[in-house]
């Protein structure tokens, strides 16, 4: 799916949880047609997230497949209310990773792998604007402002004190030491790092060299999970085309792999001497910049 963002987001995460109920009835879209006296294309668009979904529709195939937790069905409701709407990054025009931010969004926790850099939602302002000035080419001021705010926007989701988002971070070793701008920057950003992994809804590991070859290996990626739904989205950032993948077997496999490389990591005590020892290593290299 490309990484443009259209009112479907949430349309499509609703369609596969009624397809995902429809399967579990045994019911086939055609024979869902014929009971709720409507065309089998408009079974097929509800459930690719073509088109909007109505309470009322919510209502008849809860009822049709036999759906009777009024937790599942208040959180379809829900969802089927919100589909139409407009996300708080609209105000900020067409901006790239509109898709991954509505998902963030909604999303209840974030498992993420990152091999080169903090990521997103933990970065300090001083961090995130060198990383965007200095890894996206021909980017003007504005743009880089832009991106700027959008960023530190969505680090709202994690201090949200009505559902912050849990939040489990793979970090390698290598990320510590990459020095982005400066010692004195990487000194603020890693003191911020240890301070966030002190909440009680946020774990950072960080994976040592010494862990060898593992599963991530092949690059960065997120595993989202949201309230009410056993179903998940695999985010794999490319530039110029993001990748989401939604199949189980999909999610599936990239939750074992960030079960492999949490179980390689250092635990979360020991990460906090292994950052701390980061930090003591860049003050010193500021007293001398």
């Amino acid at each position: 799916m490309a990484a443009t963002f259209n009112p479907t987001v949430r349309r499509r995460r609703l369609g596969a949880e009624l397809r995902r109920l429809r399967l579990a009835s045994g019911l086939k879209s055609t024979e869902v047609a014929e009971r709720l006296m409507v065309s089998q294309p408009k079974i097929s668009h509800l459930e690719n997230g073509n088109r909007a979904v109505s309470p009322r529709d919510v209502r008849d195939l809860c009822v049709l497949y036999g759906v009777r937790e009024q937790q599942v069905i208040d959180t379809l409701l829900a969802m089927a209310g919100e589909s139409g709407q407009r996300g708080w990054w609209h105000s900020y025009g067409d901006i790239p990773q509109s898709v991954y931010i509505a998902l963030e969004t909604d999303a209840t926790s974030l498992h993420t792998y990152a091999p080169m850099l903090i990521p997103d939602l933990l970065q300090t302002p001083g961090y995130a604007h060198t990383v965007i000035g200095e890894t996206i080419p021909q980017l003007t001021a504005e743009q880089a402002a832009t991106r700027l705010k959008v960023r530190l926007r969505r680090q709202h989701r994690i201090y949200d004190p009505a559902r912050p988002l849990h939040l489990s971070v793979v970090l390698d070793e290598a990320v510590l030491h990459r020095v982005v701008r400066s010692p004195e920057i990487m000194r603020e950003q890693l003191e911020h790092l240890n301070s966030l992994g002190a909440e009680p809804h946020i774990t950072v590991q960080v994976l040592p060299y010494t862990a060898g070859a593992h599963a991530g290996l092949s690059g960065q990626f997120s595993i989202l999970q949201f309230a009410g739904s056993p179903a998940g989205v695999v985010y794999v950032e490319r530039f110029g085309s993001d990748l989401y993948l939604e199949k189980p077997s999909e999610v599936r496999d990239f939750g074992a792999m960030h079960d492999q490389m949490q179980a390689k990591a250092l635990d979360a005590a020991g990460s906090r001497d292994a950052i701390a020892d980061m930090i003591k290593t860049y003050i010193d290299a500021a007293s001398r910049y």
